[in-house]
């Protein structure tokens, strides 16, 4: 049982351990001022559903991708402006298919950085489920 507090709203949350099939499932409860929200979010491992995981980057793969990110936030702020200034549709939707193309190039550059890293690792101490993740991220990435 983890309790996060924030300002006016705090989120409980449980993990449980469902026997039929080794799975965990962390059930999320965050009470607002307007009511709760809850969320449910599957695990294979207790690490997995309540542990946070994350990544050290080096310098030089942090820089490249917020060098695409902050091209992408300014395509996003150029197409806002175009709206703001009456733009022609079809000018405005050739800027979203540029800022699309971008981020699409952002998440090739971090699935290349994630294979070349935490998948390699994962692979070589013997983390079998590391390839099934990574075919449901090429899948998401895919839709």
């Amino acid at each position: 049982l983890k309790i996060h507090h924030r300002g006016r709203s705090f989120r409980i949350v449980l993990c449980f351990y469902a026997l039929c099939e080794n799975v965990i499932f962390s059930l999320s409860l965050t009470y607002t001022l307007v009511g709760y929200i809850m969320s449910l979010k599957w695990g294979k491992t207790m690490g997995d559903c309540c542990e946070k995981r994350t990544k050290k980057r080096s310098e030089e793969e942090l820089r490249a991708l917020t060098h695409r990110l902050n091209r992408l936030e300014g395509q996003i702020r150029g197409i806002r402006g175009m709206l703001e200034k009456d733009a022609y549709c079809t000018d405005v939707l050739a800027q979203a298919a540029a800022a699309k193309s971008a981020l699409d190039g952002f998440c090739r550059e971090l699935l290349a950085c994630h294979m070349r890293g935490c998948v390699v690792e994962d692979i070589r101490a013997g983390k079998d489920d590391t390839v099934d993740e990574l075919l449901n991220t090429i899948r998401k990435l895919m839709r």
